[in-house]
């Protein structure tokens, strides 16, 4: 297929930066199937996955993201509509319907849960965000494809689901062994719930140790990180990277010496498995991570880390991995074995991109295009 005709899949998107690794993962998935995307999100598009052609622009106000929500449907001249967004699959599913096209939703967040741990969405203010979100779930079942990040996530029944949980690519890795000074390395998005200031200080608290921060900070927790990081026990010891595409987000986390997963147990994260966790597995990071229940599992089955309850017990381990290394050793060598083992070098994001094809091959999709 040439460039200049309608691409295969459209991702459209008023809440993502294109530099997600989920939309990285996805279009290289869709990519090695020969198919041509085209994605429209947030940020820069150099950003964006390769290859495929990129519409980006700034995330601006609330007001901009309702108006994007409404045009970016009818913008897209793709065969296969998919959004990753809850307030755009109304939208989307009546675009697609006049247009007959193909619709994907992707249910990658319990965004019901997260809202829980946001504290713009409590209470009156909140209300519509909460709606949109519940409605959203509800007409995510009745798309062409409905895909799920986790078993646990609704919809539970739909036309047709599929479960893509956030597994490694390991295109975008980069495995290496431990190198230079002790470093610490946590990549993904960074907030208070998420551990950015308990991250902070158990570094504080192991002066033979640096952080790299890799990922947007949230703006109601940026100042404060700021300010803290700027004190004299910290300073140059805490580097912020910003959101990064996959691939380089990992060749930063490259020759770290330990990960830092240290999420609180927030209604949000309770079940929540996060992805990073088999990422830094994967490049055969220690994993240094609070105790939530499916963290734990995987750590303990793995012996790729360490799980910590306080800031306390994780400095002390940062300071006995830096007096003793050979733990450390010993952690990398289980982390990649347990990964080899686990973690298949075909993801689901190739299943995924195997339904979309399915769709794009239906006998009917091309009858009466617009």
């Amino acid at each position: 297929m040439s460039r200049s005709s309608a691409p295969d899949v459209g991702i459209i998107t008023t809440g993502h930066d294109v530099a997600d690794a989920r939309l990285h993962k996805i279009t290289a998935a869709l990519q090695n199937r020969d198919l041509t995307v085209e994605l429209w999100g947030l940020g820069e598009a150099v950003g964006g996955p390769a290859g495929a052609v990129v519409h980006a622009g700034p995330r601006g106000t609330m007001v901009h993201r309702l108006a994007r929500t409404a045009v970016l449907p009818w913008r897209t001249n793709a065969k296969v509509v998919m959004t990753v967004d809850p307030d755009m699959i109304p939208i989307a599913r009546l675009v697609t319907g006049l247009r007959r096209r193909k619709l994907v939703v992707d249910v990658h967040e319990d965004y019901e849960r997260l809202l829980a741990d946001r504290a713009w969405a409590k209470g009156p203010a909140g209300l519509p965000a909460r709606l949109i979100v519940r409605a959203g779930s509800k007409l995510a079942a009745g798309a062409d494809l409905t895909v799920v990040a986790d078993s646990h996530l609704a919809p539970h029944q739909a036309k047709h689901r599929l479960v893509v949980q956030n597994l490694p690519d390991h295109g975008f890795l980069a495995p290496a062994p431990a190198t230079g000074a002790p470093r610490a390395v946590y990549v993904g998005d960074l907030r208070e719930s998420r551990g950015l200031f308990d991250m902070v200080e158990t570094v504080a608290a192991a002066p033979e140790w640096s952080l790299d921060l890799v990922g947007p900070v949230a703006p109601s927790d940026r100042d404060k990180l700021e300010a803290r990081i700027e004190e004299p026990e910290l300073a140059g010891r805490v580097r912020l990277h910003g959101r990064q595409p996959p691939a380089d987000a990992w060749r930063i986390a490259q020759g770290a010496w330990a990960s830092l997963a240290m999420l609180q147990p927030t209604p949000a994260f309770i079940e929540a498995m996060p992805s990073k966790i088999y990422e830094y597995l994967a490049s055969g990071l220690p994993v240094l991570s609070t105790r939530l229940p499916r963290q734990t599992r995987v750590i303990e089955e793995s012996g790729g880390g360490v799980l910590v309850d306080s800031v306390a017990e994780a400095a002390e381990t940062l300071r006995r991995w830096s007096a003793d290394p050979g733990e450390l050793e010993k952690l990398h060598d289980h982390a990649l074995q347990w990964a080899a083992e686990h973690l298949p070098t075909t993801t689901p994001y190739d299943d995924l991109a195997d339904a979309i094809l399915k769709l794009l091959k239906g006998p009917s999709f091309m009858e009466g295009r617009a």
